[in-house]
Formats: structure tokens, sequence, C-alpha cells
């Protein structure tokens, strides 16, 4: 099958020709036919993720048909169109039985712990824990939008930021996490502000539901800029990019009691942020981190897709073969897409 593969870390990867995958006894293959372009996938790139090990090809949002399913596997076949959340579980751990799969004891991330969807075809073991059926009429570019930002936004705004109607929701970064969480947050009735230093994703975090939006480069201190939006503060805060300033403002930016939800990575020279404890306390101030979702958890993000409250499909950017992935793969620190760019593996 054809792939993206790189040997070393932060040189540019390849197309190449590798063998296809084999599934596991409870595993299946999936031929994929989208996947998308995430921040992630660069952090991978670079080599800021412990658990990768090279060769490697990346990917972990993405969609297709089950093309080959193993002896053991009991509630999918072949033809199934089924997405895979980023983080995997075994299904057996102690987290796994309290229907926490998001933070599995023995978890395991395509494209980052085993190759991957920046490929033609990829194995994903433990199926009857993992995949997820898709509705019929859910095209194979916005249901792989789904698998890493959209559901990691959901999960974060609903479950972790526990966002209600009426309610000021800060979202700091409006690539495809702060954007996702937008249009959720707006379709759960809170009033959004985004933050971000460019105008053409602020005009998109408008176009999903954001009532303000703050240009941080035109403020002199973001988080006072949020409070007088707001009129004292967000209640529920969300770092969607993963960066000590962002992470810093967000907090910041709280009302008393509010909620700050950490979303976006911050790992390498960002891995430890600067925290306004004295404010934590004095306010008491939630802080939660918010990895991924579970896959028993898309039934009710599906539910809110269905009804039309939410409509993943405007997040969508340009769809893009492996080979033009790879520049823009490398490009992600400096020029992140507008939206979500989708690979077509066969294009």
């Amino acid at each position: 099958m054809k792939a993206m593969l790189f040997e070393l870390f932060d040189q540019a990867p390849e197309i190449r020709d590798v063998p296809d995958p084999s599934p596991a006894a409870d595993g299946v293959v999936i031929d994929v036919k989208a996947t998308g372009l995430c921040r992630s996938d660069w952090h991978g790139w670079k080599g800021h993720d412990t658990d990768i090990r090279l060769p490697h090809v990346p990917g972990h949002e993405f969609a297709g048909v089950v093309a080959a399913v193993g002896p053991r596997v009991q509630r999918f076949r072949v033809g199934d169109r089924v997405t895979v959340p980023f983080i995997a579980a075994c299904g057996q751990c102690g987290e796994c039985h309290a229907g926490h799969q998001q933070v599995c004891e023995a978890q395991f991330q395509p494209g980052f712990t085993h190759w991957s969807s920046f490929a033609e075809y990829v194995a994903i073991d433990r199926a009857d824990h993992n995949l997820v059926r898709l509705p019929d009429d859910m095209t194979f570019a916005t249901a792989a939008s789904l698998g890493c930002r959209f559901a990691t936004s959901f999960r974060a705004v609903v479950d972790q930021g526990r966002v209600r109607g009426g309610e000021w929701v800060a979202v700091h970064g409006a690539g495809g996490v702060g954007l996702s969480a937008i249009m959720i947050a707006a379709a759960l009735g809170a009033n959004v502000v985004a933050v971000d230093i460019a105008e053409s994703k602020l005009a998109l975090a408008r176009a999903m539901g954001a009532c303000a939006t703050i240009n941080s480069r035109e403020v002199d201190d973001v988080a006072e800029a949020v409070r007088e939006v707001t009129r004292g503060g967000a209640h529920v805060s969300i770092d969607a990019l993963g960066h000590p300033e962002t992470c810093f403002n967000s907090i910041s930016n709280l009302r008393r009691r509010g909620r700050h939800v950490q979303v976006g990575l911050m790992l390498a020279d960002h891995a430890r942020a600067e925290i306004p404890m004295a404010r934590v306390i004095a306010h008491e101030l939630e802080i939660y981190g918010s990895h991924g979702m579970q896959a028993w958890r898309y039934d009710a993000m599906l539910a809110m897709i269905r009804a039309g409250r939410v409509r993943p499909e405007r997040l969508l950017g340009e769809t893009l073969s492996l080979a033009a992935a790879i520049p823009a793969l490398m490009a992600m620190d400096r020029t992140a897409p507008d939206g979500i760019a989708i690979i077509d593996p066969r294009a």
C-alpha cells in the first residue's frame, strides 16, 4: 500500500510503498477513505512524543470501511463504515470498566504507538471496544474530522467543562479544536468569546457561533479583555492551542468558581506553564485536563449532529493528497490551515 513515512524526526517524510497490514485476532483492517491533518501529527513528526518508534507512518483521525476482520471480532464485519477514537482502549482495565476508556491504563494510540492512517490501510486491534459505526449519510471527510478535534472538543465542553446555556465560554485558539469547541458551546446556548492572533481564524470563529472575538495581538492584556467582554470573566475557558501563554490567560480570565479545561497539548519547550495559583485558590477555580473521548460517548455527539444542532462539516478545509500533505505537515507550527485539512490517501 502507499503511505507517508518518516525515518528521522524533523526530516521530510516520503511517500513509500509498504506492506499491507493484516488484522490481529481481535482486530480489523480499515480501508482509509479520509484522514485529518492535525497539529498532534506535527508534534509526533518533530519527536515530541516518546511513544513513536522509527520508521513511522502517522495519522490518528480517520474514517473508512472495514476491509478485513480477525476471528475474535464479534460486533463488526467487512463493509462496515467506521471511525476510531484517537485513544484506543484495552477494554479490561479498571478505567475501562468504569467507562473512562480515554484514560485506559493499557491504551494505544494509532499514529503514535503504531503505524496508522496516512496510508491506504490501517490495522486496529481490540476492534469491539474501539470502533464506532458511522451513520450512512455522513461523509468520510466529516467522520474523519470527528476522530480527534471534534470529539476532544465535545468531551471538553460537555463532560469536563459542563457548559450550560447562558454561560460565557472563552476559547483560546481558533484552529480545528477551538472552532469545534466554539460550535459545540454555542449549540448548548453559551455565549462564546474566541481569542486568536489571526483575523481569518477569528472570522471563522464568528461564523461558527462566537458572539465576540479578541485579537490577542491587539490588546495589552488578553485576560482583562475577556473579563471586560464577559462582564466579570468566563464561566468556562478552554485552551485549545497548548501554549504557556494561552494556558495562563485561560485560567486568568475566569470569573470566581470558573472552570478551565486544558485541551491543547503542552509538549517540548511548552511542557511547563505558569499557573496563577493564588487566583486559583482565592477564587476556587477548577482546572481540568481533557484528552480524547470514549467510543461509547460518540452516540451523544452523533445524536447532536443528526439533529442538526452542530454541523462539523462546516469546519472542513482543503482536501490534500498524501504528497501534498507533507509540506502542510511540516509547516503546521507556522501556517496552520484554516479549518480541518483532510487527506485522501488515494488522491
